[in-house]
C-alpha cells in the first residue's frame, strides 16, 4: 500500500495497520469527555446510537435505548461504525493530480484548490455553456446538504445536471409510489407491523440490509403472524418464514399479477374500498386474466400451489404489511414490478389504518430525504416537478430569481456518464459518491473519467472514483456536522456533530459555498451553519408533497423524530400516510391519497423479461446485492476491520447442481464473463439459491467488481439500471487472480 503524508502520520502516532481499522487502539477503560446522541451512518434505518468521544476523537460507542425505532439494538455495521474515523486514509488536505509524485498526487493548500475548482468551472461553462458542467451527489448526504446541492447546481452553476446516487437505490419505489398514491413515502411506521396476521417481504434481504427491520418482522410472527418471503435465494430471514416463493429473477410483476389473478378469481377482494377510494380496477382486472397459476409458475419458476398458498393467505388475511426493496426495484421494469405489488395491497383494502402497512425498504442513509428536496434531476425542494410552472415560481420566490432562470430538468446520473463519453459534458462535481464501483459496466464509467477536461471529488476518504480526479477536496464525515435525515419509516431525525474536522478538512456545505465564493456568484450560499439552511428548507417546501415546514430541530430531539408531512408548528406529524381524514394538500379533504379527487390509481403492470435474458452462449442468470458487514461501495466499510474480517472478500454463490456441472467445489475460483467483462472470485457453494442464477456482492472495486458484469439497461420511467439481472457464463479458473488476497482498500 502506498503511504501519503496523511497515512504515515498516523502510522508514527499508531503504529502500522493492515490496511483498514482494526479499534485494537481503543481502549473500553478510557472515560470519554462526553456522549454524543446521533445515528448510524449506514442503510436508511438511520438507528439510534451514542457516540463516545474522548480529545476529538470517536473512541466507542453506547446503545440509545430511548429511540423508538431500533431500542438500542445495532446490527455489526453500527456497532463498528465509529471504526472508521481512526482510519489512515482519511483526507487531511486537499490534493491536485501529479503523475510524478508517488501515489499520484500531492498535497494543496485548501484555498488554492478551490480556486483551481472555481477557475476551471468557470472557464468549462464560458467555453462550452452552463450544462456542460454536471454534478453528481449522493444519497447519504444530509437532507440540509442534499437542499445545498440542488440550489448551487441551479442558482450558482445554472446548469441543469445534477443528479445523485439515489438513482440506483429508491427512484422505482418512488415513481411506483407517486404513480399509485401521488407521494413517495414508506406508508406507515414499522410498528404497524407487529400486529399484523400476515407479513409479505419481496426482493428484500431484510436479514443482511436492513437487520433492525427483521426485529419487527420475528416480533410479528411471535405475535402470530405468517411471513411470506420472494426471493431467487433463500436469505436469512426466508429460512424462518412460513411460505417461501422462489421467484426467478427480473419475474416479480408476473408472479404479483398471478396473486391478483387469484385474489379475483375468489373475490378475495375489499369491493367497498375499491369502488370509494381507487380508480382504474377494471383494466387491471382485464390486465390478469390471462395470469393464470399455471402461465404464472412458467414464467417465475415458483410452484403452482405455493402461488396458490400465497394468494390464499394474502387473500384472506384480516391485516396485513408489504414490503419490498431492491430486490425488485433493480430492473429495466422496475417500475412495473412495484405498481405489480401495490395492485394486491390496493385491491385488499389493507392501507390506511392500524396493522395495514405498505413500505419500500430505503436503502441508503438518507434515501428518503436526499430524494425529496431538489438533488434529483427532475426535481425542486419538498418534492416538487421542477417542470410544473407553479412548482418552478414558487422556489423561484424562496431562491430570489426568475422562473425562467431556474434551469429545466436534467437527466439521470447514468445519462450523465454517456454524455461525457459523447463530449456533451466536459466538467464534473461528484461529492458522496462512487460510480466507478457502483454503476453498472464500470468499465465504461472508467473510461468516460477519463475524457472529462476537468473533474473534482468531495470525500473524506480517497474512493476509487477520485483517484481520477484533478483536485479531491476534503470533507466531513457523519459525526463532524451537524444536520437532518429522514430514515426508512419517513421519520425525520437529527444528526448531532460530536467531533470537529481534522486537518484542513471542512464540513461539505462549507466548501459547496467556498467554490460558489471563488466563483463570485455567492448569491443564496451564505448560509453560517445547517440550521440557517435548514430554516430556509422548511419554507421550500410549504405546501408540497414532502411538507416539512412545521419540522424544528427542537421537535425533532422533543419527539425522537418526526414524520413528515408535518405543515404546522402546531402539528405531530403523520407516522401513517392514507388515514381517513388526516391533513393532505392535494385532495384538500377529498380523499385520503395525493390526487385531486383524493383516489388512489390501479396500474396495469406490464410484464416484460429482462433486457438481457439467458441463452446458449451465456446461460446464467447474474444476480446481485449486500452482504450484512459492507455498505454499497465500501468506501466506508472496507476500513473497518472486523468487518472486512467477517466478509473478506467477493465470492460467486451457487448450487451444488451448478458446481458439480462446472466441476467447481467450494473454495474453488472461477470465473464469470458477461458480455462487458469478467471477474474471477471463489466459489461458494450453497442449496439457498435457484440452480440457474448465481449471486455476487456488488461492494468491492477494481477486477473483484461485480460491475464489470452488469448491464447499464435502465427502467424508463425511475431510470434505475438492472443491477439484478443479468446473462453470464462461467468456468472453473486454472489458478487464482493475481489480485487473490490483496487487502482493500488499496491506494494509488
Amino acid at each position: 500500500m502506498a503511504q501519503t503524508p496523511d497515512t504515515l502520520r498516523v502510522i508514527e502516532r499508531f503504529g502500522p495497520h493492515r490496511g483498514y481499522s482494526s479499534g485494537a487502539r481503543l481502549a473500553s477503560s478510557v472515560e470519554p469527555d462526553r456522549i454524543v446522541n446521533t445515528h448510524c451512518c449506514f442503510c436508511g434505518q438511520q438507528c439510534g446510537i451514542q457516540l463516545k468521544v474522548k480529545d476529538n476523537e470517536v473512541i466507542g460507542f453506547e446503545p440509545w435505548y430511548e429511540f423508538p425505532f431500533n431500542r438500542g439494538m445495532l446490527c455489526p455495521k453500527g456497532v463498528k461504525r465509529y471504526l472508521q474515523g481512526s482510519h489512515p486514509d482519511r483526507l487531511l488536505h486537499a490534493y491536485q493530480r501529479d503523475p510524478s509524485a508517488p501515489d499520484g498526487f500531492r498535497p494543496m493548500g485548501y484555498e488554492a484548490a478551490v480556486r483551481v475548482v472555481a477557475d476551471a468551472i468557470g472557464r468549462i461553462q464560458a467555453e462550452h455553456g452552463n450544462d456542460a458542467f454536471a454534478i453528481l451527489t449522493g444519497a447519504s448526504l444530509t437532507t440540509e446538504k442534499a437542499y445545498l446541492m440542488g440550489k448551487f447546481a441551479r442558482v450558482c452553476l445554472r446548469t441543469a445536471n445534477i443528479d445523485y446516487n439515489g438513482r440506483l437505490c429508491m427512484v422505482s419505489a418512488a415513481a411506483g409510489n407517486k404513480l399509485a398514491f401521488g407521494i413517495d413515502r414508506a406508508a406507515n411506521a414499522w410498528s404497524d407491523m407487529l400486529k399484523s396476521e400476515l407479513i409479505w417481504i419481496s426482493g428484500a434481504n431484510v436479514a443482511e440490509c436492513a437487520p433492525i427491520t427483521t426485529e419487527y418482522v420475528w416480533q410479528a410472527r411471535d405475535n402470530g403472524a405468517r411471513v411470506i418471503v420472494v426471493d431467487p435465494r433463500i436469505t436469512p430471514i426466508a429460512r424462518t418464514c412460513d411460505l417461501f416463493l422462489p421467484v426467478k429473477p427480473g419475474r416479480d410483476v408476473a408472479l404479483f399479477n398471478g396473486i391478483l389473478h387469484l385474489m379475483i378469481e375468489h373475490d378475495w377482494l375489499d369491493h367497498a374500498f375499491i369502488d370509494n377510494w381507487t380508480i382504474g380496477f377494471d383494466q387491471v382486472v382485464e390486465h390478469v386474466k390471462p395470469w393464470t397459476p399455471k402461465r404464472t409458475s412458467r414464467i417465475t419458476g415458483v410452484p403452482e400451489r405455493s402461488i396458490q398458498q400465497a394468494a390464499e393467505w394474502w387473500g384472506q388475511a384480516k391485516s396485513s404489511f408489504l414490503m419490498h426493496a431492491r430486490g425488485i426495484e433493480h430492473h429495466s421494469h422496475g417500475v412495473q414490478n412495484v405498481l405489480g405489488a401495490i395492485n394486491i395491497v390496493l385491491a385488499s383494502g389493507r392501507i390506511g389504518r392500524e396493522s395495514c402497512g405498505y413500505a419500500t425498504i430505503t436503502g441508503q442513509g438518507n434515501g428518503q430525504g436526499g430524494r425529496e428536496h431538489g438533488q434529483k434531476c427532475d426535481q425542486l425542494p419538498g418534492a416538487r416537478d421542477i417542470s410544473n410552472p407553479d412548482h418552478r415560481a414558487y422556489v423561484a420566490q424562496i431562491w430570489g430569481m426568475e422562473p425562467e432562470d431556474l434551469p429545466g430538468k436534467g437527466v439521470d446520473a447514468y445519462e450523465i456518464f454517456r454524455k461525457i463519453d459523447r463530449g456533451e459534458i466536459r466538467g464534473l462535481l461528484s461529492i458522496c459518491f462512487n460510480p466507478k464501483v457502483s454503476l453498472p459496466d464500470n468499465n465504461f464509467i472508467s473510461k468516460a473519467l477519463d475524457k472529462l477536461d476537468f473533474f473534482v471529488a468531495i470525500d473524506f476518504f480517497l474512493n476509487e472514483t477520485a483517484r481520477h480526479a484533478d483536485i479531491v477536496l476534503p470533507g466531513s464525515l457523519h459525526e463532524e456536522d451537524e444536520g437532518t435525515v429522514t430514515q426508512i419509516e419517513g421519520r425525520v431525525i437529527k444528526i448531532n456533530k460530536a467531533i470537529d474536522c481534522p486537518g484542513d478538512a471542512r464540513q461539505d456545505w462549507r466548501i459547496i459555498q467556498d467554490i460558489a465564493a471563488m466563483l463570485g456568484r455567492p448569491h443564496g450560499l451564505t448560509f453560517s451553519s445547517p440550521r440557517e439552511i435548514f430554516d430556509e428548507l422548511r419554507v421550500a417546501s410549504r405546501g408540497g408533497v414532502a411538507d416539512y415546514s412545521g419540522i424544528t430541530y427542537g421537535k425533532i430531539e422533543r419527539q425522537h423524530g418526526v414524520f413528515w408531512p408535518c405543515p404546522a408548528d402546531d402539528h405531530p406529524g403523520t407516522p401513517r400516510l392514507f388515514e381517513r381524514g388526516s391533513w393532505n394538500p392535494i385532495a384538500k379533504g377529498a380523499g385520503p391519497f395525493y390526487f385531486p379527487d383524493g383516489k388512489a390509481r390501479f396500474n396495469v403492470a406490464e410484464y416484460t423479461p429482462p433486457t438481457e435474458d439467458v441463452d446458449e452462449e451465456y446461460p446464467v442468470i447474474l444476480t446481485t446485492g449486500r452482504v450484512v458487514s459492507q455498505f454499497l461501495s465500501g468506501t466506508q466499510t472496507r476500513r473497518i476491520g472486523p468487518l472486512v474480517d467477517q466478509y473478506a472478500e467477493p465470492r460467486i454463490e451457487m448450487h451444488p447442481q451448478m458446481a458439480e456441472s462446472l466441476g467447481v467445489q467450494n473454495g474453488d475460483w472461477v470465473t464469470a464473463e458477461s458480455r462487458r467483462g469478467d471477474c474471477t472470485l471463489r466459489a461458494l457453494v450453497v442449496t439457498t439459491i435457484r440452480p440457474d442464477t448465481v449471486f455476487i456482492p456488488y461492494h468491492w472495486p477494481g477486477r473483484k467488481s461485480a460491475n464489470q458484469l452488469t448491464i447499464s439497461a435502465q427502467d424508463p420511467i425511475s431510470k434505475i439500471p438492472e443491477y439484478k439481472v443479468c446473462a453470464v457464463r462461467l468456468r472453473k479458473a486454472q489458478e487464482a487472480p493475481e489480485y487473490a488476497g490483496q487487502l482493500e482498500p488499496q491506494q494509488g
